[in-house]
């Protein structure tokens, strides 16, 4: 069960069964103001009673319910006396336990399909047209239903695309209501939430930070918390929520290796230094970084050498405070999950935040890691929540590395200088256009080759700056950002007349994949 939630909090559960889309069910029903969760497919009936559900739904997934491995679930989730949703694969795993009979399809659905409902009166589809479309991605279906079961809608190809049970509360679709091909998807799932769960709709944010801070306070009690800082959003979230929680029990650590972006410590200082008065420890360990980086080229050394020495600066500093035995990291739902490979409630390898792996162990450390049960999104809305500024609620992802993976080939004093100035520039000027919340990741990289240019009267051969912006949700597909011919145009004119050592810039079209969002 998860740490934060509060025992008379309802949930909705989700059994994740490998589905491409379980964590697009849990935000909708987040978003639809019920607190849900994932969880393993084989959870016991007692866990599951023990999380106060007020509802469940089976995920989709890959395998076919008749395949010898295939997951299953426990048959005796349907005595919790719940109602259950079954979507896809959940919807077949629960008609086989149910008594239906489920075989490859004769043809497959992948993609929008038309769905046709029939005059049966049914509370999961109540106010969806009897006539409307949906999104398919199958290739076994339900062929038969038992006595007990009653269909409720059809496809050309699928005769049950949606069903109820007579006697339970079940309801499966065919279909994936979680995404936005299926236009009312939504209306289907607060269907099954307010109509059918009869669910109160309570999940807020601000309610959360209120049992967060409860229970930080009641798992570290009177000692030291260390907090690595990296002015990201999802540190500086946790950082925010930890001073609310325990105040000066609080110590932050911001590392200054050197690869930072313009006045980016500057900035990190005053706002929690100066605005929240957190007690903050910067250490500026830029000599180290860069000695050992020094005629480095290799993308992946770059990283070791960094890593290493991050935490050699971390370990060195926490030692001076003084009765230290928690250590917090921003760890986030999306990556518990991704550490379980691909099935909740297994999660072994939890991912590190900013490079601090192995320090809980070294240090004898325990973790604390309010942030574990939130989206992205979510941990925008606590910051704001919050009051942290806009610039670091919104502000885009930056890498652990920082400007390492910006500057190709060799990373040089004078090379860095000349980065940071474009970099400034160009996001000046999409702050400017107002289009940064529109764009996922904007950022410029300097190029380990020079270009021909006319400066004057002369000719010139200096450096070559890409600027790279993408468009993504998820950050695992992007597409490059379609900014304005004119904007382009400010931006290069601005670096090549302002950063002295730049004479061309470039604008990066290529889409995730094949290429990756940063350039190393």
């Amino acid at each position: 069960m998860n740490n934060n939630l509060s025992q008379s909090q309802q949930t909705i559960p989700i059994l994740d069964f490998g589905s491409q889309y379980v964590q697009l069910i849990a935000r909708r029903v987040r978003e639809a103001g019920v607190y849900s969760v994932l969880v393993r497919p084989d959870i016991s009936v007692a866990e599951l009673r023990s999380m106060n559900p007020v509802g469940l739904i089976l995920s989709g997934g890959p395998s076919s319910v008749y395949e010898e491995g295939a997951p299953k679930c426990d048959p005796q989730i349907f005595q919790l006396g719940v109602p259950v949703l079954g979507i896809c694969y959940g919807m077949q795993i629960a008609t086989q336990i149910l008594g239906g009979d489920v075989k490859p399809a004769h043809a497959r659905e992948y993609g929008r399909t038309k769905l046709h409902t029939n005059a049966e009166v049914s509370d999961l589809l109540h106010g969806v047209p009897q006539d409307t479309t949906v999104w398919m991605s199958h290739g076994d279906q339900v062929q038969q239903l038992g006595p007990d079961f009653v269909a409720l809608a059809a496809t050309p190809t699928c005769p049950l695309a949606a069903m109820r049970h007579k006697s339970q509360p079940f309801y499966g679709v065919q279909f994936h209501p979680e995404v936005t091909h299926t236009p009312h998807g939504v209306q289907i799932l607060e269907n099954f939430l307010y109509r059918i769960c009869k669910a109160a709709g309570t999940w807020k944010m601000g309610n959360f930070i209120d049992q967060s801070v409860e229970q930080i306070r009641k798992q570290v009690g009177y000692n030291q918390v260390i907090c690595g800082l990296s002015g990201g959003v999802d540190s500086s979230v946790l950082a925010a929520l930890l001073h609310k929680a325990i105040g000066s029990q609080l110590h932050c650590i911001f590392v200054d290796n050197g690869l930072l972006r313009k006045n980016e410590r500057a900035s990190v200082e005053a706002t929690f230094r100066d605005h929240f008065h957190i007690n903050l420890r910067v250490v500026d360990a830029a000599n180290d970084f860069l000695t050992a980086l020094a005629g480095v080229t290799d993308p992946q050394q770059k990283r070791k050498i960094i890593g290493k020495i991050f935490i050699d600066v971390f370990k060195a500093e926490a030692k001076n405070i003084k009765d230290a035995k928690f250590l917090a990291q921003g760890t986030l739902y999306p990556d518990v999950i991704e550490s379980g490979h691909g099935h909740a409630g297994t999660a072994a390898n939890i991912k590190l935040h900013h490079n601090v792996g192995g320090l809980p162990a070294e240090l004898g450390f325990e973790l604390v890691e309010p942030l574990r049960d939130l989206f992205k999104d979510e941990v925008r809305k606590m910051g704001e929540l919050l009051g942290l500024p806009e610039a670091i609620v919104w502000r885009h992802p930056f890498p652990g590395p920082g400007l390492a993976v910006r500057c190709i080939g060799e990373i040089t004093e004078e090379k860095l200088s000349l980065l940071r100035d474009a970099d400034q520039i160009f996001l000046e000027e999409i702050v400017a256009e107002g289009l940064y919340r529109s764009t996922a990741q904007t950022f410029a990289a300097i190029l380990p080759v020079r270009a021909v240019g006319v400066m004057g009267d002369g000719r010139s051969y200096q450096h070559v700056i890409a600027l790279r912006s993408v468009d993504t949700s998820d950050f695992m597909t992007a597409d490059w950002s379609r900014i304005p011919y004119e904007v382009l145009a400010r931006v290069s004119n601005r670096i090549v007349n302002e950063v002295r050592g730049v004479s061309r810039v470039v604008y990066d079209i290529t889409s995730k994949p094949p290429g990756t969002i940063e350039w190393e």
